[in-house]
């Protein structure tokens, strides 16, 4: 997941991505003309490895595989992935369509200093009664996403 946060190690993250990975978009920070230059830059990089394209809030003329963003506002077509923070907010998202969701926080972020964490515990209860593939989002690294049952997992420092 991108952020002004990651940009500049983006280029990096996305060389190291397997075959299949998801790469989503989102530079809220940036002027809209800038963040299209960003996108498509980013995008031409993913599509020449085999990743796939999600962006949230995209703009007119974006070639994208899919969204990411709350239940009630991702639009279709494409993959639908969006994101949750309780049991109601996965079955928002499983009445939306979503394909999947992630889960977040796993464990403490940057992006929610001091702010309330799932922890794997909880994160894992939940992740068991969703009725739709969970990913686990927030504070996560690669040694973390082993001790977790899920499906995948993201992330925006552990990019950088």
């Amino acid at each position: 997941m991108s952020d002004a946060r990651n940009d500049a190690a983006l280029e990096r993250a996305i060389a190291r991505l397997p075959r299949g990975a998801g790469f989503v978009f989102r530079h809220y920070h940036l002027p809209p003309r800038e963040r299209t230059a960003r996108f498509e830059r980013l995008a031409r990089l993913c599509r020449a490895r085999g990743i796939i394209v999600l962006a949230s809030r995209p703009l007119r003329g974006w070639r994208i595989d899919g969204t990411y963003g709350a239940a009630p506002t991702l639009p279709r077509p494409g993959l639908r992935f969006a994101t949750a923070h309780s049991l109601r907010e996965i079955g928002q998202a499983e009445r939306a369509g979503a394909d999947a969701v992630l889960l977040s926080p796993v464990f403490p972020t940057r992006t929610h200093p001091g702010g309330l964490v799932l922890g794997p515990v909880r994160f894992g209860l939940l992740a068991r009664l969703a009725p739709l593939p969970v990913l686990a989002l927030g504070g996560m690294t690669r040694q973390r996403a082993k001790r977790l049952a899920v499906h995948g997992w993201a992330a925006i420092d552990g990019l950088a």
